[in-house]
């Protein structure tokens, strides 16, 4: 295990800085280490760290997700309310219709294997996604309008509304019925996400002051391992939960962050998010190396051009579907297109539910892993390279 952390750290890194050198984004090189390091190429990565690879993918999520939440200004989340809202749903929903009506066409499935090819492919990638947001709302770039706040919200809720619907489809596909009470489980577990969370961030701050009332200061560095463990202990609750209360763990971590942020000092919360950014340096790496590993590119070979034309034919369906979240909006043509730009990437929910169909024992399984693979080779690197190359282009910075 040790040698293969030391591989997923160096190689990952070096690739990372070599695509930097060339103008590319570093998740390229990051993406392209965990397929060579993988089972399908080289085959160096121990077994014991590919087993736990979900749960070490979920820890780097969770840790990009707390830096976004102390980096968070929830006034400025206020003044988009509806299109954030909208972020969540209306795309995705635009991507699966797409799937519905052309992949019958494209690679000779039926509807309902369609929809559930399109609910794999549907999910945009909050790992991808949530780091260019922070960075931006550190720059300044874009907050005038409050761009990256509404991509971020829109991000971490739209994962949610695609795996329940990804269930429901699967269920029906098996020969079973789609269920009502399952669509009523999007918003409550939303919901209930977002109260969980405030209120363990209301518990959390109090504790601190308490803490520092009796003459008990605690450290921030060792703040940060509490608020780690505790939002472990969020997304944890998310799975002892199943079945009964449906509730979001990831939207748990940032409602958690953002009402520490609001309660605690201004320099404190700045200190904790720049620790949550030095343990992001880390956290990348063994996050997007893992997503490379995850992907088995043994199933690219069966897919041709049809694959290929049947993604970007989906994607301009999720294009318009950006479009109208942001009607009647006052943002710019260009600010728009920048939004189309942050919808593009796939990665992680792809790799953990890409092979379900497969084992599930659907006839379309193995199609339906080959795109997800092929969506994630080609929409990952893709969306950070123009969310990266036309930030500077397309969002206005912020004047102090």
């Amino acid at each position: 295990m040790l040698t293969s952390l030391a591989l997923i750290f160096l190689v990952g890194l070096a690739l990372a800085a070599l695509c930097q050198k060339l103008k590319l984004p570093r998740i390229i090189g990051m993406l392209a280490t965990g397929i060579l390091l993988g089972p399908c190429v080289l085959n160096v990565l121990d077994g014991s760290i590919l087993s736990i690879s979900a749960d070490l993918r979920k820890l780097a999520l969770v840790i990009i997700l707390l830096k976004a939440g102390l980096s968070l200004d929830l006034g400025d989340l206020k003044k988009v309310g509806r299109p954030a809202i909208l972020m969540s749903c209306l795309p995705a929903t635009c991507e699966i219709i797409g799937y519905v009506m052309l992949a019958p066409c494209f690679l000779g499935i039926t509807r309902v294997e369609a929809a559930v090819m399109g609910s794999v492919l549907a999910a945009v990638s909050p790992a991808v996604v949530v780091p260019r947001m922070v960075q931006l709302m550190e720059s300044g770039r874009g907050t005038d309008k409050s761009i990256p706040q509404m991509i971020l919200a829109g991000a971490s809720c739209d994962d949610i509304f695609v795996i329940v619907l990804f269930t429901t489809f699967l269920h029906t596909a098996q020969g079973g019925s789609a269920n009502a009470a399952d669509f009523l489980s999007i918003p409550a577990s939303i919901v209930l996400g977002v109260a969980l969370g405030a209120l363990v961030g209301w518990l959390l701050s109090h504790f601190f002051e308490t803490a520092y009332a009796r003459s008990h200061c605690i450290r921030n560095s060792m703040k940060v391992i509490i608020v780690l463990g505790v939002s472990l202990l969020l997304i944890a609750a998310e799975g002892w939960l199943e079945g009964i209360v449906p509730v979001s763990g990831l939207l748990a971590v940032v409602s958690m962050a953002c009402l520490l942020k609001m309660k605690c000092t201004p320099f404190v919360a700045k200190r904790l998010s720049e620790k949550f950014g030095k343990l992001w340096l880390a956290a990348e790496v063994i996050l997007f190396v893992l997503v490379g590993a995850a992907v088995d590119i043994r199933y690219m070979a069966g897919v041709g051009l049809a694959a290929v034309g049947m993604i970007f034919s989906a994607l301009i369906f999720r294009a318009v579907g950006v479009c109208l979240c942001l009607v009647r909006t006052p943002l710019t043509p260009k600010e728009r297109l920048y939004c189309v730009f942050a919808y593009l990437p796939k990665a992680t929910v792809q790799a953990a539910i890409g092979s379900v169909p497969l084992a599930a024992g659907l006839p379309c399984g193995s199609i339906v892993l080959s795109v997800a693979v092929l969506g994630i080779v080609i929409t990952a690197p893709l969306g950070a390279f123009l969310m990266d190359a036309s930030a500077p282009k397309l969002l206005s910075k912020a004047e102090e």
